[in-house]
């Protein structure tokens, strides 16, 4: 099982999301604990103000360290392995590998940033940051949603196949083959015959193939790592003499 404890202002925002699909089944099997933390509960004052405007001026308002970092306190920690991640676009961005780091740990605890971010000694106060991707949010809240998501998905028994896990996009550091299911044939477009054979082994050469010719097309900079056989890059020499 893993812990996820959520710092935030906007707590409601997480309830749909995570009241839904395969993240309210895997907590009511026990195998997700989400918790969510609002950070006003931990500011001073009859007000609980949270935010300040920024010393040296500018424009917008920046997140107080101290409600944080009296939040982050007041969680318990789970033996055996916690990781406090500010998410913020100034973090690393987020990748399968790093998702998979993730999943290795018993508790999560996920800073979300607002406003024009938070006050810069909350970095002394976590272990990691992450960005979501190279675009601008309204808040750190979405980009907290899609790590719970992404890493849950690792959970033994949330998916409930593993295979399913592996062949997904990103999994094996390529993207996925095309899929396909009933009617064989809808509006003119026919469901490969391979795929109707029965021959698993030319089943699985086509979807290794397609799934590096989609790859190249899509998303070159994923065939850059170190993760291809030989056979792979004969196949890819093949499709870029259009030869395959």
């Amino acid at each position: 099982m893993i812990r996820f404890d959520i710092l935030t202002l906007f707590p409601e925002m997480f309830v749909s999301p995570f009241q839904a699909s395969l993240l309210k089944a895997a907590q009511e099997k026990g195998l997700l604990d989400i918790r969510l933390h609002n950070i006003r509960d931990y500011a001073p004052g009859k007000h609980r103000v949270t935010d300040d405007a920024p010393y040296g001026g500018g424009c917008g308002m920046v997140m107080k360290v101290e409600p944080i970092a009296r939040a982050l306190e007041a969680i318990p920690r789970v033996e055996g392995g916690s990781c406090v991640i500010l998410m913020t676009p100034q973090g690393k961005r987020l990748d399968q590998a790093i998702v998979e780091e993730l999943s290795a740990c018993r508790q999560i605890i996920l800073v979300c940033g607002h406003y024009e971010g938070v006050d810069e000694r909350v970095r002394y106060l976590v272990d990691r940051e992450i960005s979501a991707g190279d675009y601008i949010l309204t808040g750190g809240e979405i980009s907290a949603m899609i790590i719970v998501d992404a890493v849950s998905r690792l959970v033994p028994g949330v998916l409930g196949n593993s295979e399913s896990i592996e062949a997904e996009s990103f999994s094996m550091g390529l993207l996925e083959y095309p899929q396909y299911t009933r009617p064989g044939e809808y509006n003119g477009w026919a469901v490969p015959d391979v795929l109707l054979s029965g021959h698993h082994q030319e089943i699985a050469v086509w979807r290794r193939r397609e799934s590096l010719k989609r790859t190249l097309n899509r998303r070159p900079d994923l065939l850059k790592r170190d993760r291809l056989s030989p056979e792979d890059r004969l196949i890819l020499e093949k499709i870029e003499d259009g030869l395959d």
